[in-house]
């Protein structure tokens, strides 16, 4: 994630990266390989598919990807060719985007209905700030997109899955942004976006949360919730433009029957590229919302809630983050995308 904006409002923006690009071909029943999805995880249902995300394949991508992961780094290449062979063994035709500065990984599971030409995106930027292990932030991210891409490539869908690994997000947003400029050159139709932008740190401690300044002015209805609950970090904040009311409402459902509190913040279109609202687009939603893509960020809330954002107050650690929750947040992604995409 992007350091925040200096602004007077809020401050949860994300930072771009470099991607991959995969295409899949779905519909693995029965598989019981490392990669693929079990037979009872083929139902239709979303929430179906959620329960059969697994929170310890999620650690184990998360210890192997928690290393300094500057875009162009040694690690960088490593975590690039994870998602480029993990989306490969889903069944996936991989594309590596080379946009010129990074390179994207992308994966896509053809659809198979009258709306397969529309995209449905579950995406993560994997690239760190130099020097900085970068476990939540977005090792977690890209553990939970691998974990959501082996649960989501089970099932057969209308629209079409995208799944997607972005560079340079550090950098400003770089990979999406070329991604994203590809695609509406191109006419690509995005049914709506997922982006997973540090998911895994949690506190159950009063006053674990902070907010941004005059944030009680935009959000009152959100800020009385956080306080009500005494500024505890245990909830996933989604954040949404009203293109995304559909994923919001298969999110905040499954999140509710998790037990995973939630806090929501969605922004009109007429307000949603507004630099007053440059902490709600610090990640890779942002160019999306730029082409006027519909597109949510889900997140823990970065510097506000973990003081080891950046490695700025410590090394930012697998040890700090809960991979229960983590796994919540990936069972509601899940969900979400898979209602988006509907059964075929």
């Amino acid at each position: 994630m992007r350091p925040p904006f200096v602004c007077h409002l809020s401050s949860f923006i994300l930072a771009p990266a470099a991607f991959v690009l995969a295409t899949c071909s779905g519909g693995r029943t029965g598989d019981t390989s490392t990669d693929g999805a079990s037979k009872e995880c083929s139902a239709a249902s979303g929430a179906d598919l959620a329960r059969c995300v697994d929170a310890a394949r999620f650690e184990a991508d998360l210890a192997t990807i928690a290393k300094a992961r500057p875009s162009g780094s040694a690690h960088w290449k490593v975590v690039q060719d994870l998602c480029a062979e993990r989306f490969a063994a889903l069944g996936c035709q991989v594309e590596r985007h080379a946009y010129g500065t990074g390179v994207n990984v992308v994966g896509t599971l053809a659809g198979g209905g009258a709306h397969a030409d529309e995209k449905v995106l579950l995406s993560a930027h994997y690239d760190s700030v130099s020097g900085c292990a970068g476990a939540d932030d977005n090792g977690s991210g890209v553990a939970g997109v691998l974990e959501g891409a082996r649960v989501l490539a089970a099932g057969r869908y209308d629209r079409t899955l995208v799944v997607a690994c972005w560079d340079q997000e550090e950098d400003g947003l770089v990979g999406s942004a070329a991604w994203v400029r590809r695609a509406k050159n191109a006419s690509v139709k995005i049914a709506g976006v997922l982006v997973l932008e540090m998911i895994g740190y949690r506190s159950d401690r009063p006053d674990s949360q902070r907010l941004p300044a005059g944030f009680e002015y935009v959000f009152p209805d959100q800020v009385a919730q956080v306080r009500a609950n005494g500024a505890r970090g245990d909830f996933i904040t989604f954040v949404g433009d009203t293109g995304a009311a559909s994923l919001q409402t298969a999110f905040l459902a499954q999140a509710a029957g998790d037990g995973l509190p939630t806090v929501s913040l969605m922004l009109p279109d007429s307000q949603k590229n507004s630099d007053t609202f440059g902490d709600l687009r610090r990640s890779d939603h942002a160019p999306f919302w730029m082409a006027d893509y519909p597109a949510a960020m889900l997140t823990d809330t970065a510097n506000f809630r973990n003081d080891h954002y950046h490695c700025a107050g410590g090394p930012d650690a697998p040890a700090d983050l809960d991979p229960a929750f983590a796994a919540k947040v990936v069972r509601a992604s899940v969900a979400s995308a898979a209602a988006l995409l509907g059964p075929r």
